[in-house]
């Protein structure tokens, strides 16, 4: 029984009352067309934690490090995407990305540190 159009490709959707797609395949495209901006700016983002993840790691192979920020920046980190903070009791903070870690010290130096699970 005919009843409506399908809402990716206009075909005529038959079967249940409420359906509104012709194929699984047209119900996928519908949804990731509509999905695809945020899907994008969320994707983008992951991208960049995920890159400052690496440099971290790739820098930071024993639990505790130092660095300097432009060796960071070299390596392409980005200092605006972080996953949280941490406050100590002295109030010195570091900034996380997962379990990878930087404190800001003087002159421009880090210290990275590695967060037990």
């Amino acid at each position: 029984m005919e009843k409506t159009k399908c809402l990716s490709c206009g075909e005529p959707v038959s079967g249940r009352i409420d359906k509104k797609f012709c194929s699984d395949y047209c119900r996928s495209t519908y949804n990731n067309r509509l999905n695809s901006q945020s899907n994008k700016i969320v994707r983008n983002i992951n991208n960049k934690l995920k890159k400052n993840y690496r440099i971290l790691k790739s820098i930071n192979t024993d639990q505790k490090t130092k660095t300097t920020r432009e060796k960071l920046i070299e390596k392409g980190f980005d200092f605006k995407y972080i996953t949280n903070l941490y406050t100590t009791k002295n109030g010195r903070v570091y900034y996380f990305v997962y379990d990878q870690g930087y404190l800001p010290l003087e002159d421009d130096f880090y210290a990275l540190v590695k967060r037990d699970k």
